[in-house]
């Protein structure tokens, strides 16, 4: 008998909350901070830790139990520590993990190798092939020569080619985007001194000015395009086209999920001396919201979590001075930083008639669409791959990486997209599962195992208005756990827990509105200077002192930093505290 933890259950407190780090709110101090930051996800952690080496008194407010906002680490199930939301490493920038000094701060990433893992179904629905892409040039080659030993040396050529996309495209991400409008009406001198501030920018712009119509190409074009151009094999272009729509509601078909794909390959971090690796981070995600909260904890910041806010303050001046607490206290400060959604910030926690009207019409047509639903199983033993089976119950290769199901072929990746337009979840979903606790031991029990599914495609609301009931939800899981079973016989099994987490949920536990990921879709116009919007794309507000520090900023969703980064050298560049 499956066990369902639905939305309502009660989650025990995780070794990874900074519980020695945060406070009461009953213990907040009268006196005025010079910032409070609304939300203490991993990108709020970021401005407080940046602000407080700054030598401001810095105030962080989050209102779950503890902190990491989507990067978090939670003890559902007696002993299985799960990564809840975010479940794996690499985009974290290295100049946050080097001037925040993460690594004296606690945090240990493992390195996975394999990197993914694509076990197929035969043609009578038995044993079949698989597919694993390594850090070993030559065992890759022979993986993928069992498909098309044209694609084995041809997929080297992608990757080198993506490789290159991203060698020009990465100094962006580190950089604050300009608000072109800002440009007209500025005189010779004040437009001399934007360009003196903006010559990174424009030194990244030329070096990408070479691979510009490449470049173009990518980001608008579906990514379905980009592998046919590089690759035939199914199994292998299903398997990477997955990195097209994680997280967005969109099909390798469509244009612009180029761009989501090389979102997804821009790693940065260096694990184990391999820049750009994906790794598994000790004690779960919650390690990195640990690490940078315990940084933001020497520079000064003071962190209080269960605090409920229900009011920016924005005074007769038109400049925000603070925050409401649902229990009625106030806490001034100079600026405000938000790391909530747009939608959260300026419709939800905002009076009405405070911004301008115009304004309010624009942030309420941004789209978070969400197809995700994270599933987080503990299990009594490793899944068994008809495919690849181990006799000894011990974690092999197939294990270690990001495991794919459902990539027999592409064109299951965009049927189950239909369903979701359609209103009903994916019949086949996309499915990538990871197992931590096949290198991480220190979260889960001796011989179990914690197993994380990413799914999708599930809309947020059903065919005919329905909503996720928790019937409907357990209806999907099982729909999810009979697929796993045809690659893994007995996998259903070895449940012992389940924690399912559709689109409203993602919503209701973190905040996340629509369940998006990313604050918001990761669309061709909601890029870089476009992102959250054109006018307001340098984290700044129409708000005197309200700055923006969550992924509706540059460069967007991923357990980056570099918005919480980019927002406390905003908020210092203005001297606004």
């Amino acid at each position: 008998m499956l066990r369902l933890l639905g939305k309502t259950l009660r989650t025990s407190p995780s070794t990874r909350t900074c519980a020695t780090l945060t406070r009461n709110t009953k213990d907040i101090r009268p006196e005025e901070y010079d910032a409070v930051i609304v939300g203490g996800g991993h990108n709020g952690l970021v401005t407080a830790a940046y602000l407080g080496k700054a030598g401001k008194k810095v105030c962080v407010l989050e209102r779950r139990h503890l902190l990491g906002g989507a990067a978090v680490t939670e003890e559902l199930v007696p002993g299985f520590k799960f990564s809840r939301a975010s479940y794996v490493c690499s985009l974290l920038r290295p100049m946050v993990f080097d001037d925040l000094e993460l690594k004296k701060h606690g945090l240990e990433i493992y390195l996975r190798n394999p990197n993914s893992y694509t076990p197929l179904l035969g043609a009578t629905g038995g044993p079949g092939s698989s597919l694993t892409l390594s850090l070993s040039h030559q065992d890759t080659a022979d993986s993928i020569a069992q498909f098309s030993k044209k694609d084995a040396v041809n997929y080297f050529e992608y990757e080198k080619f993506l490789g290159s996309m991203v060698d020009a495209l990465t100094p962006i991400l580190d950089l604050s985007p300009p608000v072109i409008s800002s440009w007209k009406g500025k005189s010779l001198g004040e437009k001399i001194q934007m360009i003196i501030e903006n010559r990174k920018l424009i030194q990244a712009g030329i070096q990408m000015g070479s691979k510009s119509g490449d470049f173009y190409d990518v980001v608008t074009a579906p990514a379905e395009r980009l592998l046919d151009q590089w690759l035939e094999s199914e199994p292998l272009k299903a398997t990477l086209a997955t990195d097209s729509v994680i997280g967005a509601m969109t099909s390798p078909k469509l244009a612009g999920s180029g761009y989501v794909l090389l979102h997804h390959v821009m790693g940065g971090i260096e694990i184990e001396g391999i820049r750009g690796a994906w790794g598994y981070v000790k004690g779960g995600m919650g390690g990195i919201s640990d690490a940078i909260a315990r940084a933001a904890h020497a520079a000064g910041a003071e962190m209080y979590t269960n605090a409920l806010i229900s009011e920016i303050v924005v005074d007769g001046s038109g400049a925000a001075r603070g925050v409401v607490l649902e229990d009625g206290t106030e806490i001034k400060s100079k600026v405000v930083l938000s790391n909530a959604t747009p939608k959260v910030t300026y419709l939800d926690l905002m009076k009405k008639g405070v911004l301008p009207e115009d304004f309010e019409h624009e942030i309420s047509l941004i789209d978070y669409t969400s197809p995700v639903t994270k599933i987080n199983i503990a299990t009594s033993r490793l899944p068994n791959f008809l495919a690849d089976l181990v006799t000894d119950g011990k974690p092999g290769p197939q294990h270690r990486g990001t495991i794919h199901l459902n990539c027999e072929h592409s064109k299951l990746i965009h049927d189950g997209y239909i369903d979701a337009v359609n209103g009903q979840y994916s019949k086949r979903p996309v499915i990538e599962m990871t197992i931590p606790s096949s290198i991480d031991k220190t979260v889960s029990p001796e011989g179990a195992h914690v197993i994380q599914l990413f799914t999708q495609y599930t809309p947020y609301t059903l065919a005919g208005g329905r909503s996720w009931d928790e019937a409907t939800k357990q209806e999907y899981a099982n729909t999810v756990f009979d697929i796993i079973e045809e690659y893994a016989p007995g996998f259903k099994d070895s449940i012992i827990g389940v924690d399912i987490l559709t689109p409203p949920d993602l919503e209701e536990v973190f905040g996340l509105t629509g369940g998006n990921i990313f604050h918001g879709q990761m669309s061709l116009d909601k890029l870089f200077f476009g992102r959250p919007l054109s006018k307001y794309c340098d984290f700044r507000t129409p708000i005197k002192g309200l700055y923006m520090c969550g992924s509706s900023c540059h460069p967007g969703g991923g357990v980056m930093g570099s918005v919480g980064r980019l927002a406390a050298q905003a908020v210092l560049q203005d001297k606004a505290c």
